[in-house]
């Protein structure tokens, strides 16, 4: 006989919550290893762009991050070919430089210490909607960990190569999770990689579906509170980590060399 059919809505997610932290098994993998996957897994999730997009995480010494070999697509990074820089890119250790627009990640590491993790790419849906100058809107319940979690830049500040740009970007953010820059692309945060890579993805499917929704009609807005609460039922560390581990696996049939 049931006996979890009179119990109110909230303990049924914490029960579900807890459970999760036992019962979603996912590998432990080293940073390197985990950017390398990032990489592949965009790469396949269409935020390709050439050379286009920085994918970086803090590395164990202190104002130092780890990022892709400049000259190098999504789908050739392994964890072996990563560069180690530190917060003016000068080389740690590795082959080859960073991508010189890496200089605004070390304006959101230093004023978000919550953040381990950034992704910056142009994939086709979000640079389509960037360029109508309007706000990423969440009203589905699959994106609702970038429910009142998107910041919106509205005017582009040209390449990203300054220590102005890096200011600008950094104050929009402010202590959201993602940002939509008008003309330009996404930027997403993560405490890990795992959230990180999960959100990118999430917002490209957002932005794809936006723009479907808004060619038929007008987006409908669902309320805060709904909102906020699949938010925090979504967006847990052990949900996103085995998110990735599903990404990973797919990635892995295809790009079995990413982790050398």
């Amino acid at each position: 006989m049931a006996d979890t059919l009179s119990l109110p809505k909230a303990e049924l997610m914490a029960r579900a919550h807890e459970r999760m932290q036992t019962a979603l098994d996912v590998p432990e993998r080293c940073t390197r290893e985990k950017l390398a996957l990032t990489c592949r897994i965009l790469f396949e999730g269409g935020h390709d762009s050439g050379l286009a997009g920085q994918i970086t995480a803090r590395a164990e010494k202190p104002d130092t991050f780890y990022t892709q070999r400049f000259g190098l697509g999504f789908d050739e990074i392994t964890a072996s070919s990563l560069v180690h820089v530190d917060h003016d890119l000068n080389v740690v250790s590795g082959d080859g430089m960073p991508n010189p627009a890496n200089r605004f990640h070390t304006w959101i590491y230093r004023a978000r210490p919550d953040v381990n993790c950034i992704i910056h790419t142009h994939p086709f849906h979000v640079s389509t909607l960037s360029m109508l100058e309007v706000p990423l809107l969440v009203s589905h319940m699959d994106l609702c960990p970038l429910f009142d979690d998107c910041a919106f830049l509205a005017e582009w500040p040209g390449v990203p190569v300054g220590n102005e740009e890096g200011e600008l970007i950094s104050e929009a953010l402010g202590d959201r999770r993602a940002i939509l820059l008008a003309h330009h692309g996404l930027l997403v945060t993560g405490r890990t990689v795992e959230e990180a890579c999960v959100l990118a993805l999430l917002m490209e499917r957002a932005a794809r579906m936006q723009l479907t929704a808004m060619a038929a009609g007008t987006v409908k807005p669902i309320p805060d509170v709904l909102g906020r609460e699949a938010h925090d039922w979504i967006s847990t560390p052990r949900r996103n980590a085995a998110s990735f581990d599903y990404h990973a696996r797919r990635a892995l049939r295809r790009h079995p060399d990413c982790l050398d």
